[in-house]
């Protein structure tokens, strides 16, 4: 067999791995795409769910995959002597720390509020007074799902006895702060139009989700062309077929 004007003879063995190797490959990138689809569909969802009306909190909060971001409208008062902290958070390169307080809604129940960031120096509620409305008020969040939601292998260890949470866990939170009746898993995001009016500032929970997963399957298919090069390359007779093209 002639192939670019030389022999070629390929070899059973490295046919077979190379075979198999490109099965993989190919496999691989196939399933990113797949993956980038199911992302970009996650995308969506939150977006829409973000854009629509707000709705009062509904007392049944038992189909929470339907309320799982959410924008929800909620009556209570702020317990601002119990205040949760997430150290090591920043704003705008600035150092600080994100803040959770209990909320009580007017049926009794507790729910936790990530109200935002303040810088370390003003953790202090006392040096913030204008950010801590007392007495019934409404506010306006996204639901969002507690707990860690990255790898396994590195999930921290939250630690009440020092009021430095890791991540948000409204159950253990609710303990901490001897809460009764609490809503858990799930937590309001606060959101407010004036985000840096006073502290803590407050930002919309992101909708974007990072979606690499074209640039994967890019990288998969551009493998899956050089194990072809190479296979083709390995194969090929150095010397050109007489009666080629030769000058």
């Amino acid at each position: 067999m002639t192939l670019f004007g030389r022999s070629f003879h390929p070899r059973l063995g490295t046919s077979i791995a190379a075979l198999s190797m490109l099965a993989v490959l190919l496999g691989l990138g196939t399933w990113q795409l797949v993956r980038l689809e199911w992302k970009q569909s996650l995308i969506n969802e939150r977006q829409l769910r973000w854009q629509a009306p707000a709705l009062m909190l509904p007392q049944d909060l038992s189909d929470q995959a339907a309320l799982v971001h959410r924008k929800v409208i909620a009556r209570g008062h702020y317990l601002h002597d119990r205040e949760l902290y997430l150290p090591g958070r920043s704003y705008k390169g600035t150092a600080g720390v994100g803040m959770v307080t209990p909320f009580v809604l007017e049926d009794g129940r507790t729910l936790m509020v990530y109200r935002g960031w303040v810088p370390e120096k003003r953790k202090d509620p006392e040096t913030r007074p204008e950010g801590n409305p007392e007495g019934e008020i409404e506010v306006v969040g996204v639901l969002l799902p507690g707990g860690w939601h990255g790898s396994d292998w590195f999930q921290p260890e939250n630690a009440p006895e020092r009021n430095a949470w890791f991540f948000v866990d409204p159950a253990q939170m609710a303990v901490a702060v001897g809460a009764g009746n609490a809503i858990a898993p799930l937590y309001l995001g606060l959101y407010r139009d004036d985000a840096e009016a006073n502290l803590p500032f407050t930002a919309p929970p992101p909708m974007d989700l990072r979606n690499d997963h074209l640039q994967y399957a890019i990288t998969w298919y551009a493998l899956a062309i050089a194990l072809i090069v190479i296979y083709v390359i390995f194969h090929l007779d150095p010397q050109r077929k007489k009666g080629g093209s030769e000058a």
